[in-house]
């Protein structure tokens, strides 16, 4: 079993979509920091590669070991909707696509299953020891609570998951198992 400590990066204070936007991270919050950083056990930390994952982790890492940036651990692509604000996009698109979260794709990029796999997959070929720490973003947590609690991705998308919040779940040999999310140390 894998004990993954689940980190949102730091606020962008960007109103747009921001999915691979490479927009960075406000991390003036210290002692916000501190404590997260002090929450977490002495394991090996990864992130996303964009750039509000990766100072991020930068921020938390203390003394613990690094692994290479994970591309895979990216927000959802927003595809033509990217760094654009939500009045900009037509409401008969966008609605679906936060409505019935799944298989519908932003135009260009991905859906709800798209990242879902693809983060997935990234976990499981990174986890191999008793806990993980993965700096990444707000779709990519909520993808991975949704499996872990069984609930359908509409209902996952009502979970609070606050910059800077720590979300822990297990690998399990039986499937993922959620502990606890939008935590703040």
């Amino acid at each position: 079993m894998t004990r993954l400590w689940l980190i949102r990066h730091g606020p962008t204070h960007s109103k747009n979509l921001v999915g691979w936007t490479d927009l960075p991270a406000d991390l003036s919050d210290r002692a916000a920091l501190a404590r997260l950083s002090d929450a977490l056990p002495h394991a090996p930390v990864v992130s996303s590669d964009l750039r509000r994952a990766t100072a991020t982790a930068d921020a938390i890492q203390a003394a613990r070991p690094r692994l290479p940036h994970q591309p895979a651990l990216r927000e959802f692509h927003y595809g033509d909707w990217e760094d654009r604000h939500w009045s900009e996009i037509e409401e008969a698109r966008l609605r679906p696509y936060f409505e019935r979260p799944g298989a519908h794709r932003a135009p260009n990029g991905e859906s709800w299953n798209d990242v879902t796999a693809r983060v997935r997959g990234a976990l499981a070929r990174l986890a191999g020891g008793p806990d993980l720490i993965v700096v990444a973003h707000m779709g990519v947590i909520l993808t991975q609570w949704a499996a872990a609690t069984g609930r359908p991705p509409y209902d996952a998308l009502a979970q609070k998951i606050d910059n800077l919040s720590l979300t822990r779940i297990d690998l399990a040999p039986d499937g993922p198992r959620a502990v606890f999310a939008n935590r703040h140390p």
